[in-house]
């Protein structure tokens, strides 16, 4: 089974503040902050939703194949995805920027602060399913990403015929009304949790008998 898979190509920051945020934020002061926390410990970890789900289609014993945009540093990456049986042949690299980065700081309480850097995933848009030899996909996956890669995807799946699975989960509330619902219409299979669900409805006004009838294995 040939799969693709779009979405974030990322690179993970996860640092660790041994203290409270709390303690530092001055409540009269919220309209001109300055803060600077000093962590103790940070990692980097292999992240990205479209690499995330192909490492574990992989696992599973599938060969997919990730379609995305990343940066100069992403080299070891892609080494490291091929040798776990993930395909990167279709992952366009952007030499002037960098891959897409998480940072998020935890303190003592387990409350974060993050920023994500979009990077070279602005432009996933350049890539498209029309130069792509279609013939063997059996599934695209339409996960997060640069949202208008996204509403891109769902188009090019639709006119070519491919069936999709749909993700929208984090992009979810850059994504308009009517994106999620061309989304939704016509998809295989919806993924998405129950907050999220919540979410589309109260976007888009479906009922979740409208989802039921869009979608063909709504979860």
């Amino acid at each position: 089974m040939t799969v693709v898979v779009t979405g974030s190509i990322a690179y993970d920051y996860i640092m660790g503040f041994p203290g409270r945020f709390r303690e530092h934020i001055l409540p009269d002061k919220l309209d001109s902050i300055s803060l600077s926390f000093l962590v103790d410990s940070m990692r980097r970890e292999r992240g990205g939703c479209a690499t995330n789900i192909a490492y574990n289609l992989s696992l599973l014993g599938e060969r997919p194949r990730v379609m995305g945009t990343v940066g100069q540093d992403f080299s070891d990456y892609r080494a490291w995805l091929e040798v776990h049986g993930v395909d990167t042949s279709t992952i366009l690299t952007i030499e002037d920027d960098f891959t897409a980065s998480f940072f998020c700081s935890t303190d003592l309480d387990h409350n974060q602060i993050a920023n994500f850097y979009t990077g070279a995933m602005r432009k996933a848009s350049s890539l498209s399913f029309r130069d792509q030899d279609t013939r063997s996909i059996e599934l695209v996956v339409i996960s997060p990403n640069d949202p208008s890669a996204m509403v891109q995807y769902v188009r090019e799946c639709r006119e070519l015929g491919l069936p999709y699975m749909y993700d929208p989960s984090q992009q979810i509330i850059r994504l308009s009304p009517e994106d999620l619902r061309e989304g939704l219409d016509g998809a295989k299979v919806l993924i998405v949790n129950e907050y999220e669900f919540g979410m589309i409805q109260n976007k888009t006004g479906l009922s979740l008998d409208q989802v039921k009838a869009s979608v063909e294995t709504p979860l």
